[in-house]
């Protein structure tokens, strides 16, 4: 078995999608191949088949591959709750609460959960394609690190650094990163490549061309700037909207401080018939159709933002000319009467009054709910595929009129004029039946049908498309192949097919 390593010189140069591009790439030539992802820092989260909880970003380059995601896929997965503190989930379960220094001195243990689980994985797939976290030339990080070349090192695999020229300076991250490296690190450096390019590639070629001179390594390819792709965000809330033939319905979305699967979105900012915008701190509140309160990561803090940025205020407004309001699992229970976290599961211990527009409370509680569900949208023929993922119990008689039949239980609350309504489901919006029910509930006439999955498809190949044209698969495929002759005698494997 192998394993390559992508790496970037920063946050958002692009490992996640060229990740993803890989994968499907190395699909396609019907190999047996993974996505890993050591340590990820991360507020959108997927669940696995396992009953575990990854990045929502694993969970793409999964699909990218064919494959189910499962746990082992992203072993530590860190959700921030403050500035300095995170929930730390190991191998898909919560292991804990921690700060910052109290994370860093347990990385020897999250080590060998990263290699655990590393190993595991190389005894299903061919081939594993890793993604670091941020950089590996941040100094203070490097004792104990296992997001990126300290797995690197332990995995003895080879690594591609990747630059977003976008962004400007794309030599001086790509050469001033190398050269905070070790000399063994250096070496398994393998060769470059440069994201987001726009413009005539005739003008970049003498940059290339020194930057080869300089560092004795290859550029490997050079990716023009996608417009327009979409794919699912590791934690930045994302800008791009598809083109809009008719804009009918107007949805707003708080950009809460610790807002969470904000990926529930993205099918929404795709269709055609919705103009949808995330509204920051100290941004006036605009008119809107439908207000979304979206999930969160600390459900009482964030409510408390709400009210002092005057969202309470505007929704009372908003309701009192007939607007819609939709609660996500942690906007959902601000929609109710009183959070309660006892424990400081979320933050600091007590109870928060909530919005009180739907009669309900939740009570914070220890074990996290992890779901994978199905069923359908209540007195609707809508299918709904979703996925839940929260701490708090919710009990009270806005209750006893579900939004959805999940079979097993009933799932959420709409009120008795209609007007508000919640529920703990994410990804609601991906299926294609429920999305065009739930616009209807909320306002659209006429609602046209988007399947979101298959979108993902066309951009999973889109982009699989764009690495074929503009990268040199074929030495990628020889780098692979080398690293793994390393490790063991070549098996006859569709890998020496396309060299």
């Amino acid at each position: 078995m192998t394993t390559l390593m992508i790496q970037g010189t920063t946050s958002d140069a692009g490992k996640s999608t060229v990740v993803a591009g890989l994968c499907r790439v190395l699909k396609r030539r019907g190999i047996s191949v993974a996505p890993f992802k050591p340590q990820n820092m991360a507020l959108n989260s997927a669940v696995t088949s396992d009953g575990g909880e990854i990045g929502r970003s694993t969970a793409l380059q999964a699909q990218a591959a064919g494959v189910i995601p499962h746990s082992d896929m992203n072993p530590v997965l860190l959700k921030p709750e403050t500035d300095r503190g995170a929930q730390v989930i190991l191998r898909g379960k919560v292991y804990g609460h921690m700060d910052a220094l109290d994370y860093h001195a347990f990385k020897r243990t999250a080590h060998e959960s990263v290699m655990a689980a590393w190993q595991a994985l190389e005894q299903r797939f061919d081939v594993i394609i890793a993604e670091g976290a941020g950089s590996p030339a941040e100094i203070n990080l490097r004792k104990g690190d296992i997001a990126n070349m300290g797995f690197a090192e332990a995995a003895d695999c080879p690594v591609l650094l990747v630059g977003d020229i976008d962004r400007g300076g794309v030599f001086a991250q790509l050469v001033g990163t190398l050269a905070l490296l070790s000399d063994s690190e250096q070496a398994r450096t393998k060769g470059f490549i440069i994201n987001r390019f726009r413009g005539d590639i005739a003008l970049l070629e003498p940059g290339l061309e020194w930057l080869e001179a300089r560092t004795q390594k290859p550029v490997l390819g050079t990716l023009p700037y996608l417009q327009g792709l979409l794919l699912d965000a590791e934690d930045s809330i994302g800008t791009v909207q598809a083109e809009k033939a008719s804009q009918t319905l107007k949805v707003i979305v708080p950009a809460l401080p610790r807002i969470s699967n904000h990926t529930d979105f993205d099918p929404l900012r795709l269709h055609p018939q919705v103009s949808l915008s995330f509204i920051g701190p100290d941004q006036p509140i605009p008119p809107a159709d439908v207000i979304v309160l979206p999930g969160s990561k600390s459900t009482a803090s964030d409510l408390a933002w709400l009210k002092r940025q005057g969202w309470d205020a505007a929704i009372t407004r908003h309701l009192r000319y007939g607007g819609k309001v939709l609660g996500i699992c942690g906007g959902f229970q601000m929609l109710g009467e009183w959070v309660d976290d006892p424990d400081g599961l979320e933050g600091a211990p007590g109870k928060t009054a909530g919005l009180g527009l739907l009669p309900l409370t939740t009570r914070m509680v220890v074990g996290k709910q992890l779901r994978n569900v199905s069923g359908m949208l209540v007195g609707e023929e809508a299918k709904v595929k979703a996925y839940e993922i929260h701490n708090g119990v919710s009990e009270g008689p806005a209750l006893n009129k579900p939004l959805f039949d999940l079979g097993t239980h009933l799932d959420g609350a709409i009120s008795e004029d209609g007007q508000v309504m919640g529920t703990y489901l994410h990804g609601l919006f991906d299926h294609p039946e429920a999305c065009q029910a739930l616009l209807t509930k909320l306002g659209l006439s006429k609602a046209v049908n988007v399947d979101y999955n298959a979108h993902r498809e066309q951009a999973l190949e889109r982009l699989a498309d764009t690495l074929e044209a503009h990268l040199d698969i074929d030495a990628i495929l020889a780098l692979i192949a080398s690293a793994r002759a390393a490790k063991q005698p070549l098996c006859p494997s569709a890998l020496t097919e396309d060299q």
